[in-house]
């Protein structure tokens, strides 16, 4: 066998191949002797069938078989030798033309292939123990408590009728029938009886409410409105409609009294029981804020601490991932480049960072997780999948069974879960320091901050 390097420019190399046809008959009459132990062919007695004849038979399903394994015998060798790590599947090119196709499905002549291949570069590790994380933590507060039940009272809070003649005002709540048209035929969806709508909510199409503030029970209206862009009907998107609108109803909203009855009307013992739950519920919502917060600055520091080239494939791969949601939503909300003040240009540049960045942190997370034998169970796994079972009641066995017939599926149910065990374990290894933080810093978004200054 005869490799010759024909590429090596960076991360990207290129192999030429030829393996003489006398190996490949040689692996090839191999396999045939295992098989004659195997086939009952008519005159021959088991075992005792002639491997000539055989070739006659199965010689050219054998040898394809026998050129597929020596190809990834000889690819696997030629990438450990060189202790390459592929960034992506080989190119494998093989010859084309049907008369050497026959010759060498007939043993007559030598394989001679080539094989392109892209390879992740020797990461170095930085010494995590130098690593300085600070982790923001914010209490739960008494106000923060009454602030969370007050948003929980103000949607249950109760509604009266308003006198007779009274008009509907911002915050109101108003019933109403409606028939809408396009273009005067009525459409699929475009009617209601007996909806309830509190004005100014933002429950409706924008421009919807706005027409009903000064509405009577009784009075009818024809409301104008466009329906938006990216609305989730593509035969409504953007279409002008009419809709002709009754008031059945005008009532004022009442105010919710919180005390031990109100905690009942939710299922809680007490009042005291409803403000242990709220704060239970805040305590996890800030312990997750803390989460993201320092998991971002780890990251942060690990993208600092190793600048590499990342495989150009792997950064193509997620950048178009990445740029397609982009151009998708965008084009579904109805904006172009200019609202978001940047050009297309600037913003495939700055995403092509960002998926760099990505490629580069994955494997380095990679390359931690491997080299300290970080793993995920499959216990882990199927404690993911059960999760997922619950926030879909009544289709548990159908998201079980999803996951379970979905490998690609599940590697990526898979894959934040080995992300965070190997943030865990630099974690212990860095020095991270607690730092007592209001809930306004600690859910501020900093990515906006970078951009407005």
């Amino acid at each position: 066998m005869q490799v010759t390097e024909t590429l090596n420019e960076g991360l990207k190399h290129e192999f030429k191949i030829s393996v003489p046809a006398t190996d490949l008959d040689a692996k090839a009459d191999a396999k045939l002797v295992d098989l004659k132990d195997k086939v009952r062919i008519n005159g021959f007695r088991p075992g005792k069938v002639p491997v000539s004849h055989l070739k006659k038979i199965y010689g050219r399903s054998v040898m394809a078989e026998t050129i597929d394994q020596t190809i990834r015998d000889t690819n696997t060798q030629i990438f450990t030798d060189r202790g390459f790590r592929l960034a992506t599947e080989p190119k494998i090119t093989m010859p084309t033309e049907q008369k050497e196709v026959e010759e060498l499905l007939a043993g007559k002549s030598d394989l001679t292939y080539t094989v392109a291949i892209e390879v992740v570069p020797p990461i170095t590790l930085a010494d995590f123990k130098t690593f300085q994380v600070e982790k923001p933590v914010a209490d739960v507060t008494d106000a923060d408590v009454d602030e969370a039940i007050k948003r929980i009272a103000d949607q249950s809070r109760p509604y009266s009728a308003k006198s007779e003649g009274a008009k509907a005002e911002n915050g109101d709540r108003v019933t109403i029938n409606f028939k809408g048209t396009i273009n005067g035929e009525a459409f699929e969806g475009g009617t209601g009886e007996g909806i309830q709508v509190v004005l100014g909510a933002g429950q409706f199409i924008p421009g919807f409410e706005e027409q009903l503030i000064g509405i009577g029970a009784g009075e009818t209206r024809t409301l104008q409105v466009t329906f938006p862009k990216n609305y989730a009907s593509e035969k409504l998107a953007g279409q002008p409609a009419e809709f002709e609108t009754t008031a059945t109803a005008v009532e004022a909203p009442g105010e919710t009294v919180i005390d031990e009855e109100f905690a009942k009307t939710l299922g809680l013992e007490s009042l005291d029981k409803l403000k242990e739950a709220v704060r239970a519920r805040l305590t996890a919502e800030f312990a997750t804020g803390t989460r993201q917060r320092v998991k971002r600055a780890l990251l942060d520091q690990l993208d600092e601490n190793h600048k590499f080239e990342a495989p150009p494939s792997l950064i193509d791969e997620e950048f178009n991932l990445m740029w397609n949601s982009i151009k998708a939503e965008m084009d579904s909300a109805g904006k172009t480049f200019a609202d978001e003040n940047t050009t297309e240009d600037a913003a495939k540049e700055e995403y092509r960072k960002i998926a760099d960045r990505r490629v580069r942190l994955g494997l380095v997370l990679s390359e931690i997780g491997e080299k300290n034998k970080i793993t995920v169970s499959d216990d882990e796994v199927g404690r993911a999948v059960i999760e997922r079972a619950r926030q879909m009641p009544g289709r548990e066995k159908e998201v079980w069974d999803f996951y379970r017939n979905n490998a690609q599926a599940l590697a990526q149910l898979r894959a934040p879960i080995y992300e965070d065990k190997v943030v865990d374990f630099i974690l212990e290894l860095a020095n991270v320091t607690e730092k007592k933080v209001s809930k306004e810093d600690l859910f501020k978004d900093e990515d906006a901050e970078k951009t407005a200054a």
